[in-house]
């Protein structure tokens, strides 16, 4: 069950670098400013992995920059692009309203976006600009600090590529949609973006877990050699560059051989600082990047980044080599459209890839779990004699310790070496550790690695813990160049002069010392498995069991606090036959008099659903003291369950209220709706729940509520309601009813009421919360 996904690596070739380009056509006068030198300086290879690239001084000349004060609308900043673009030195500007820069219409526009917070929004117009009167233009806003970034650039485009229109730009997306898997995906996409901008060659990028890149799909010219295949090494694209591409998804470099626009004046006279171009369509890039592109021969390039949940997954990177080439700006919005669109599809087909692998694993645990433990004898023995324990993950060899002794399965080292890569990989919480490279960890390591060249651990208590084992595994990797170019040069001193690579040649490596890499989901299938054995421990703890009791006694709390301005009452009765549940209450006063009150329920009993229990109610209390509403603190419960819950399931509703008036908020995540009793009746609030806790899906909402005089907020948990075979639905109506006819008795007497109003309790938890405001704060 390892799917290897489409090829994993880095590349060099889309942006970031730096160090001095080929020298312009002569030095620069007496008293002029380099051009190609950015305004933090000269680099290297020395220093190329600091560079602060998002900070040039400088834009692409083929088109201009403004940076407006967005209070007086005035010019601070403008690029040196302004004297051929515009006809006006970019060293009188600053000063000028915007509107005797662009002229009152065209000004009017972007101030307009600007006041309805729509800089998102381009805009297609025309300018007068040195060229004319009604040039066609594109502008793009965004804020950069306190500044509006204007930039607009003279439409006008290279040939070579297809009119973009709505109906093409869905034609393409439909095509990328029905790919079969990641691989056609991927190679439907680099064909799609060349037809759009024309490039000589389009390639999609996949980076690894160390951020070396591999081609793994192009579209290309007849006549040029392919690259597809090749990988590139991390050190091609530094980390700063990286977190640009996840900022600023598309990227344009329209002529390697442009002359830099600079900025006047270079620091922004308010800030005292650099403007910020991370988020420019003109930014200038790194010399560095640029002399690395005229070393491959390339002419001209653009990237779009492919962002999965917030990481950089990958690149679209587009070459040119017949001299420059600048694609529209609609062609180059609608291949981020693709790269957007793509992005999703490939992290859709990933999941679904990842879920069928672990639906598989879940079955073999489910199996492996049973064979442990319906066998009679020594759980732990039955365990490490099941050689469905490697199936699970893939694993050429295991070992358990359990306090001191050390049982082994299958292929292993000696027990110093298990007992050393348990010590290197051991965390306190005992989740599931990793790595493929045990080498990294320990050099000695390395004398094992055809044994165990990577492992995963979890740990199961004190003095136990469980570890798998893979051996190493010899892959052929095929690099554009020499990986080892930043380390030879270093090595080769001082008067060697540090720059990128000029040879793009194949080079071959045979990577040795690194087992197939563990994929998450085998990650989830170990700490299931060690939920589970955990829980085989604990079972066979007493002492351990009356901790946990206490702590849910602890948590639980037999009566609610004192909260100025209203009543609160919680009944809680346990499952039958069991001190251990998942229901928990809270009810607390919030800064600023506010009060909330929450019921939740992690599914089942026993250690595991108390402990989970105690979590969320900790991190509730939590999220509503630093501040969050119902849903926002509903959300980041979700996003802890995931890691705390495993194999259960929680629910929860949250009520914010400000005592003085009985109104507020509240939120649900699948659980039971609340009741509001007033006189006359009662009634179920209009609360929309988000999923179940843990599901990491849908987003909470919250609704208004308020309690009118007299009135009872009624919470509970699905153990008042939730009846075998009888609809919830009814037995949700059978309590409103009962409520309704009970509004005007005592709290007391209407939570007894309640608690019985629904017959035939059956094993599960059941929470009970009312909360009145007192008659005093009316």
């Amino acid at each position: 069950m390892n799917r290897r996904p489409a090829g994993r690596a880095a590349e060099p070739l889309p942006e970031p670098f730096t160090g001095p380009p080929a020298e312009p056509a002569g030095p620069p006068a007496d008293g002029e400013v380099d051009p190609y030198v950015p305004a933090y300086g000269r680099v290297d290879l020395t220093n190329c992995d600091t560079e602060p690239i998002h900070v040039p001084g400088a834009v692409q000349p083929h088109g201009f920059l403004l940076a407006v004060d967005r209070g007086t609308h005035e010019v601070v900043v403008a690029s040196a692009s302004t004297s051929a673009l515009l006809g006006r030195e970019a060293t009188g500007l600053p000063g000028l309203p915007l509107r005797d820069v662009l002229g009152p219409r065209l000004a009017g526009e972007v101030l307009a976006l600007d006041a309805a917070d729509q800089v998102s929004e381009p805009l297609h117009t025309t300018a007068d600009l040195a060229a004319g009167p009604g040039v066609e233009v594109d502008v793009v806003l965004h804020v950069s600090g306190e500044r509006l970034v204007v930039e607009v650039e003279p439409v006008g485009s290279s040939p070579g590529f297809s009119p973009v229109s709505y109906r093409s730009t869905r034609a393409a997306v439909g095509r990328l949609t029905e790919a079969p898997s990641v691989e056609a995906l991927v190679q439907q996409l680099a064909h799609e973006v060349r037809t759009l901008t024309g490039f000589d060659r389009v390639m999609v990028y996949r980076f690894d877990a160390r951020w070396n890149g591999e081609v793994v799909a192009e579209d290309r010219r007849d006549d040029l050699n392919p690259f597809q295949g090749l990988h590139y090494p991390a050190s091609d694209i530094p980390v700063q560059a990286r977190r640009l591409y996840e900022v600023n998804w598309t990227r344009l470099i329209a002529d390697v051989d442009y002359v830099p626009a600079r900025l006047h004046p270079v620091l922004d006279p308010g800030t005292g600082a650099p403007l910020d171009l991370s988020h420019s369509v003109l930014r200038s890039v790194s010399p560095i990047h640029v002399e690395y592109l005229r070393n491959m021969g390339v002419g001209a390039s653009m990237s779009v980044s492919l962002v999965l949940d917030g990481r950089l997954w990958g690149l679209i990177a587009c070459h040119h080599y017949s001299g420059p080439h600048r694609p529209s700006y609609d062609a180059r919005s609608a291949a981020e459209f693709l790269g957007q669109t793509a992005s999703q599809l490939i992290a859709s087909r990933e999941r679904a890839d990842e879920r069928d692998d672990a639906l598989h694993a879940q079955d073999l645990l489910a199996a492996l779990v049973t064979g442990t433990t319906g066998s009679g004898g020594d759980p732990f023995a039955n365990l490490m004699a099941d050689r469905r324990l490697l199936d699970l993950l893939g694993a050429s060899g295991a070992a358990l310790a359990d306090g001191g002794r050390l049982v082994t399965l299958g292929a292993v080292p000696d027990p110093p070496v298990l007992r050393r890569i348990s010590a290197l990989l051991a965390r306190g919480d005992g989740a599931p550790t990793f790595t493929d490279h045990l080498a990294s960890l320990d050099a000695g390591l390395s004398a094992v690695e055809r044994v165990a060249s990577g492992a995963l651990r979890v740990g199961l208590g004190a003095d136990r813990w469980l570890l798998w084992v893979r051996p190493e595994q010899q892959e052929v990797v095929d690099w554009g160049g020499d990986p080892r170019n930043k380390e030879i040069a270093a090595a080769e001193g001082p008067g060697v002069r540090l720059s990128p690579r000029k040879s793009f040649e194949k080079w071959r490596e045979v990577v040795r010392g690194r087992s197939v890499a563990w994929e998450r989901w085998q990650a989830v299938a170990a700490d299931r498995l060690r939920s589970q054995l955990t829980s085989l421990v604990l079972g066979r703890a007493r002492d351990q069991i009356a901790v946990a009791e206490s702590l849910q006694r602890a948590v639980v709390l037999e009566e609610p606090p004192h909260l100025p301005g209203l009543d609160v009452l919680a009944r809680y009765r346990p499952a039958s036959g069991s001190e251990l549940g998942g229901d928990w209450w809270d009810a607390l006063e919030l800064p600023g008099g506010r009060v909330a009150v929450v019921v939740g329920d992690v599914s089942g009993h026993g250690v595991h659903a108390a402990a989970a229990m105690a979590q969320l109610r900790t991190a509730s209390r939590a999220y509503l003291l630093e501040g969050h509403g119902p849903a926002a603190a509903l959300d980041r419960l979700d996003a802890l369950a995931g890691s705390v819950i495993s194999e259960h399931m929680a629910t929860a509703v949250i009520a914010v209220l400000d005592p003085a008036t009985g109104a507020g908020h509240l939120a649900s995540a699948g659980h039971p709706p609340p009741l509001l009793v007033h006189r006359g009746g009662a009634s179920l609030l209009p609360v929309t729940p988000r999923p179940l806790l843990g599901v990491a899906t849908g987003r909470a909402e919250d609704a208004a509520v308020r309690i009118p005089d007299g009135g009872v907020l009624v919470l509970y948990s699905d153990g008042l309601v939730e009846r075998r075979g009888v609809s919830l639905d009814d037995t949700i109506e059978q309590l409103r009813v009962a409520a309704g006819r009970s509004a005007d008795l005592p709290l007391g007497e209407l939570a007894d009421s309640l608690m019985t109003v629904v017959p035939g309790a059956e094993g599960d938890d059941t929470t009970l919360l009312l909360v009145r405001c007192a008659p005093a704060t009316r």
